[in-house]
C-alpha cells in the first residue's frame, strides 16, 4: 500500500516546529474555504473508472482526515508521514507484526508500559517470539544480552512510571552496529521536548492519546519511521489487521496538537514547581522529576531533553495504605489511568496501570507499592499543591 498523499499545499516543510504543528497537512477546504480540515465519515469512495481513483478508495486502508493528521506528525518530526492507529496499542502491535516472525527475539527496556509488557509476555510469545527486558539506562545490559535471533531494541525514555532515562543516542550506536533497528517509545516528552531522530532512532512510537491530543478527548497511535520501507510494512499491516484510526478521532487530534509545544513548556514548568513542593513534604519518602537538580540522571536528562515535561512521580512513607487513602482523598486531582492532558491526573501504578506486571518484577524495577504518578496539568500551580497538601492526611 502506497503512503497516502498529503493534500495541503503549503510551502511550510522548513518552518519552525510550532508552525508546523498548526499548519502541516492541511489547507483551506477546497470547496468552502473551511480553514479545518473537513471530518470525512465515509466508508468508501466513487471511483471514476477501473484503476483510477482520487488517492483514496476504502476508509479502512486510508481516510483523508487521517491523512492530514499522518502528515502534519511526520513533519513534525522531519519524516514523510506518520502512520495513524486506533490506539497505542495497535500502533505497538503492527510495529512487531511489521518486524518479527516467530523465533525472532527482542530486547526491551525493563520499565515500559504494562501493556506493552502484556502484548509481548502473553500474546507474542504464544507465537515463538522471545523478549528480554533489561535496565537499558545501562549499556553493557544491552550488549551481554543480543543474541543472534535479536531483531529489535525497543525503548522508553522517560520511561513509565519511574522516569527512567536511557540514552538514545548511545542505544543507536549499539543497534545500528548489530544491523538492529532502535525503536523509542517517545510518549511522556513528544518532538516538542526530545528528538529521537535527531539522537539515532529508526522508529518512534506514540500513544497520542496522551500528550499529542492532550485534552482526554480521544484514544490513538502513532508509527513514524526514518525508512519509507518501514512505513510501506506499517501501512499494510494496519490495512490487513484495520486498526486505522477514526476521522473523528483524527480530526480532533488535529486540534490539540496545535498547541503542543505550548502545553509541554507549562506542563514542565508546573511539574517543576509540583516536584519542588513534594521534595520538602515530611510523608514524602521520594520524588522523581527529570528537572530537579537531584535527579540520578540529570546530566543525560539536560542533554537529552528539551524540557522535562509534565510527569513525575513520588513515593509516600505509608507504602500500600497511605498511597490508597491518597489516592481517595484528592478533589482537584483526577483519578484516572490516562496521563498527558490540560487535567492533573493521579495514578497508582500498583493497583492500576501496571497490574499486568507481576509484584516481583514491578518492586524490582522500581514500582513501589507506595509510588504514585502525577501527569501535571495546565491548572494553576498552587491549586494543584493545595489539593496535594490536603489529600496528605
Amino acid at each position: 500500500m502506497s503512503i497516502s498523499k498529503s493534500f495541503s499545499k503549503k510551502n511550510i516543510e522548513n518552518c519552525h516546529f510550532s508552525t508546523l504543528s498548526i499548519h502541516a497537512g492541511c489547507e483551506p477546504d477546497p470547496v468552502t474555504g473551511s480553514i479545518l480540515t473537513p471530518i470525512y465519515q465515509t466508508a468508501t469512495y466513487v471511483q471514476e473508472a477501473i484503476g483510477q481513483h482520487k488517492g483514496y478508495t476504502y476508509s479502512r486502508s486510508s481516510n483523508p482526515t487521517v491523512s492530514a493528521l499522518e502528515k502534519r506528525l511526520g513533519l513534525m518530526e522531519q519524516v514523510e508521514t506518520a502512520v495513524c492507529f486506533a490506539t497505542g496499542m495497535a500502533a505497538t502491535t503492527t510495529l512487531f507484526l511489521s518486524l518479527l516472525k516467530s523465533g525472532d527475539h527482542i530486547i526491551c527496556s525493563d520499565v515500559v508500559y504494562g501493556g506493552t509488557v502484556r502484548l509481548i509476555e502473553q500474546v507474542l510469545k504464544k507465537f515463538g517470539v522471545s523478549a528480554s527486558f533489561v535496565d537499558t539506562s545501562q549499556l553493557e545490559n544491552i550488549k551481554k544480552t543480543l543474541q543472534k535471533n535479536t531483531q529489535l531494541i525497543f525503548i522508553e525514555t522517560p520511561a513509565n512510571p519511574t522516569l527512567k532515562l536511557t540514552d538514545i543516542a548511545k542505544v543507536a550506536d549499539i543497534a545500528h552496529e548489530n544491523n538492529i533497528p532502535l525503536v523509542v517509545d517517545n510518549t511522556f516528552l513528544t518532538a516538542a521536548l526530545q528528538k529521537p531522530f535527531e539522537l539515532g532512532a529508526d522508529i518512534v512510537l506514540y500513544s497520542t492519546t496522551k500528550y499529542i491530543d492532550g485534552h482526554n478527548a480521544t484514544v490513538g497511535g502513532a508509527l513514524l519511521a526514518k525508512n519509507p520501507e518501514l512505513t510501506e510494512k506499517f501501512y499494510f499491516n494496519r490495512n490487513a489487521v484495520g486498526s486505522i484510526q477514526s476521522p473523528f478521532d483524527a480530526w480532533l487530534i488535529l486540534q490539540g496538537v496545535k498547541t503542543l509545544e505550548l502545553r509541554l513548556l507549562k506542563h514542565s514548568e508546573n511539574a517543576l514547581s509540583v516536584a519542588h513542593f513534594l521534595e520538602n513534604h515530611s510523608q514524602v519518602a521520594a520524588v522523581t522529576y527529570p528537572g530537579l537538580s537531584n535527579f540520578s540522571q540529570s546530566e543525560l536528562a539536560n542533554k537529552q531533553h528539551i524540557n522535562h515535561g509534565g510527569m513525575l512521580t513520588f513515593e509516600v512513607t505509608g507504602g500500600y495504605e497511605q498511597a490508597v487513602r491518597f489516592m481517595n482523598s484528592v478533589k482537584l486531582c483526577a483519578l484516572a489511568e490516562n496521563l498527558g492532558a490540560v487535567e492533573t491526573i493521579i495514578t497508582h501504578p500498583a493497583s492500576m496501570t501496571h497490574v499486568p506486571i507481576p509484584k516481583e518484577q514491578r518492586l524490582a524495577i522500581g514500582i513501589a507499592d507506595g509510588l504514585i504518578r502525577l501527569s501535571v496539568g495546565l491548572e494553576n500551580a498552587n491549586d494543584i499543591i493545595a489539593d496535594l497538601n490536603q489529600a496528605f492526611v
